[in-house]
């Protein structure tokens, strides 16, 4: 079969009217056919045919041209590619929340189809003050006559600001997921560039610096909390899920319930934390979370991360300590250990040794071997 002939389905937004777009290389054959289709149009920003959403005018389209051109619909139908986390969502804050006057909050149903594909707390948050940040952008705009122009306008305001790129890129995921997934147009948006992914190493701690921070904690339940976050080298948000049950002084192992990507898995549990863990139980009481706040509900994050950053600061440590910095370290001390990467893979949920494979980057043993030629004496 030819190459050009070869039909690309595309979901666009013409009068606020779902539509189909033809995208295509002139051919005077498919150019003949197309005319045959009912109310066929041209549109000049999009530089291709299209016709109103129908499913009848779906099936017309693969029947007009079976045997004469390729439809591809890879953008059109999409495929789900949602984070099918399996647990619970409190949007308690989202109507709690003070907002400006005038501030265009988003739609309901946006919230509603973040909750239906089960996505977290925190991806929900983001993905709504994200896209809250693009609408009231365009204030004056209604958000469904906005385009891929507008959404490009948008990203060039955000890198003006000098925005992150990882925060450039939630916001065009948020974007997509209103018009893609809340409107039903599947990769609509496929062809909004995105900027190159950033690749920083990660800080890592040497080991005297974790025991100054491990030291230099408020009380036993602080000690106990950095102490499990670098020894075991879970995440936080799996830290302040861990309950009670979750620790096997037997097998001396951590079992961390529908972590990351709803995988459950196991990690090592250090002989010296589950001595503070043990004083840590008899002071405190914990009843169903390993770590409660006040009134026996589960540790907020923030508590953790702002107790993990005062132990730094305690320390007198240069660097700004954070949870995820000392998974980091984690990390780093097994494999200048000689811990194998594959074990080091499992043990922190990786679904690729080439996600762990950055440690390599950091780790002195990496480097220890190499001789610096201004000590050479040759």
């Amino acid at each position: 079969m030819n190459r050009l002939h070869n039909i690309t389905l595309k979901h666009l937004s013409i009068n606020k009217n779902k539509c189909i777009g033809l995208q295509y290389f002139s051919h005077k054959v498919i150019d003949a056919l197309i005319r045959e289709l009912p109310n066929i149009a041209w549109s000049e920003l999009y530089q291709m045919h299209y016709l109103p959403y129908s499913k009848e005018n779906l099936d017309k389209v693969f029947k007009l041209f079976r045997g004469v051109a390729w439809i591809n619909g890879n953008y059109y139908f999409g495929i789900n590619r949602s984070k099918d986390v399996d647990k619970s969502t409190n949007i308690s804050w989202f109507n709690n929340r003070n907002t400006p006057t005038n501030y265009k909050t988003c739609p309901e149903i946006y919230l509603q189809k973040l909750q239906i594909k089960k996505y977290s707390n925190n991806t929900i948050k983001n993905y709504v003050s994200c896209f809250e940040k693009f609408i009231n952008y365009y204030k004056t705009n209604d958000i469904n006559t906005l385009n891929e122009n507008d959404v490009r306008k948008y990203i060039s305001h955000l890198i003006n600001e000098n925005r992150s790129n990882a925060f450039i890129n939630q916001s065009i995921n948020s974007i997509k997921f209103y018009y893609e997934v809340v409107q039903g147009m599947p990769n609509r948006f496929y062809s909004i560039e995105r900027p190159r992914r950033e690749k920083k190493l990660p800080i890592v701690l040497s080991k005297n610096e974790v025991l100054k921070v491990i030291n230099n904690t408020n009380n036993i339940k602080h000690k106990c909390i950095v102490s499990l976050l670098y020894s075991s080298g879970i995440r936080r948000s799996e830290l302040i899920n861990l309950k009670l049950t979750d620790i096997d002084s037997e097998r001396m192992l951590i079992r961390i319930e529908a972590a990351k990507g709803k995988k459950d898995r196991y990690t090592i549990l250090s002989e010296n934390t589950l001595k503070d863990l043990r004083v840590y139980f008899k002071k405190w009481k914990p009843r169903t979370y390993l770590f409660e706040g006040q009134i026996g509900e589960k540790y907020h994050a923030n508590s953790v991360g702002k107790l993990v950053s005062a132990a730094g600061v305690n320390a007198k440590l240069s660097k700004r300590v954070t949870p995820h910095m000392l998974r980091h370290s984690f990390a780093t001390h097994l494999l200048e250990a000689g811990t194998d990467l594959r074990h080091i893979q499992l043990l922190l949920g990786h679904n690729s040794t080439k996600t762990t494979e950055i440690y390599t980057h950091v780790a002195t043993s990496s480097f220890s071997s190499i001789k610096n030629p201004l000590d050479s004496k040759n």
